[in-house]
């Protein structure tokens, strides 16, 4: 039985993460850690990280980018493997983390979701015929209302990963409203639609001459993402220091 730790375990992915460990028959909590919100019922609990005593195999970080240097320091100084969900990190702190992958197993991932890392390898696979073949290369994410970045960190995973399987000299174009002129061979257009509810949606178009292909991928639930930790988790359990993503996760 893996034991986790979740540091955030009272918002809303916490949550999730929670429900769907106390149905997995491989994996469960061991404690939960958040400075917010009432103590869950069942499990040991901590207002911070620091305070945590119980035995571990993983850490999953569902908390904030202000709270990730304590987690590692925590993971660091036990050589508890984590996977990170947490978003927003600064140069500085994305350094710090790969350095802390020497001493400890470290999972990051744009996106937590099985299904859209395996977009990424469809798309690279993709981009390597069509764009050879002289397609254009668009990319079009919606996401809610309340989303503040555009477009998405996913959106540009997804044109980094084929930009480097196709030689990585495509230039990223996000507006087009400021030219007039013929679109660059070599360009990958990227989009974002902002409004309502819309969990996510990432699709990625190859426009040729007459006729077009379309990678979709659809999130219905926040829950694909927590699904994709607690799979994480699992995964990075038991393995040795280093840098680890959802890559290595799904094979």
């Amino acid at each position: 039985m893996i034991k986790v730790i979740i540091n955030g375990c009272n918002g809303r992915m916490g949550k999730m993460i929670s429900d769907l460990l106390a149905e997995d028959a491989d994996a469960a909590v061991a404690a939960g850690v958040d400075a917010y919100g009432d103590a869950p019922q069942d499990i040991p609990f901590f207002r911070d990280i620091k305070e945590c005593d119980v035995d571990a195999d993983v850490i999953i970080d569902v908390s904030t980018a202000a709270a990730v240097d304590g987690v590692l320091d925590y993971a660091v100084e036990r050589t508890i493997p984590i996977v990170l969900c947490t978003t927003g990190l600064s140069e500085e702190q994305t350094a710090r983390m790969r350095e802390d992958a020497k001493k400890t197993a470290v999972l990051k991932s744009a996106n937590m979701s099985l299904g859209i890392n395996t977009i990424l390898k469809l798309a690279s696979a993709a981009a390597k015929v069509f764009a050879e073949a002289g397609f254009d290369i668009e990319i079009v994410e919606k996401h809610h209302r309340q989303k503040l970045d555009a477009p998405s960190g996913t959106a540009l995973a997804i044109a980094d990963a084929m930009n480097e399987a196709i030689g990585g000299d495509y230039e990223y174009c996000f507006d087009r409203s400021d030219r007039r002129q013929k679109r660059p061979e070599k360009e990958i257009g990227i989009s974002a639609v902002r409004g309502g509810t819309i969990v996510g949606e990432h699709e990625v178009i190859f426009a040729g001459t007459d006729e077009v292909i379309e990678i979709r991928h659809m999130a219905y639930s926040r829950a694909v993402f927590a699904k994709g930790a607690v799979q994480a988790a699992k995964f990075l359990a038991g393995k040795e220091p280093g840098m680890y993503g959802m890559s290595d996760v799904i094979g």
